[in-house]
């Protein structure tokens, strides 16, 4: 009789556990994702930066336009190929950010399930031994 109320025991023991390690995981996993949201927003915000940026370059080689045709033609084109390229590399600023993001992410959430799964094991192991 003892050694079954040892092992309801245990058992109730072994199930908090796993709600606290479920409870740990989805905790982390949802810090994780935060973080990739802020990552993505924050790159989001330096793409805009980099537009304006490039708008701004785009609308300064017009005005210059006014004052002379043929240095003007050679600077709209020359703004436009460095705008494509700030646009261009803000994109692909964004895109690696987000794979990071989600790399993290995943990497996180992968190491909190088996830190769970070895505290769950842990628990089982150390059951089976008192069962014993």
């Amino acid at each position: 009789m003892k050694k079954l109320l040892i092992a309801a025991m245990m058992m109730a023991g072994l199930a908090a556990c796993s709600q606290e390690a479920k409870q740990q995981t989805q905790e982390a996993a949802s810090a994780v994702a935060s973080d990739a949201n802020a990552a993505a927003s924050e790159a989001k915000d330096a793409a805009a930066d980099a537009k304006d940026v490039a708008e701004k370059a785009v609308s300064d080689v017009k005005d210059a336009a006014a004052d002379a045709k043929a240095s003007a033609d050679k600077a709209v084109s020359d703004a436009k190929e460095n705008a494509d390229k700030a646009l261009s590399n803000a994109a692909e600023a964004t895109g690696k950010a987000v794979e990071e993001a989600a790399k993290d992410a995943k990497n996180a959430a992968k190491d909190a399930l088996n830190k769970a799964a070895d505290a769950t094991q842990d628990a089982a192991d150390k059951m089976k031994d008192a069962a014993k």
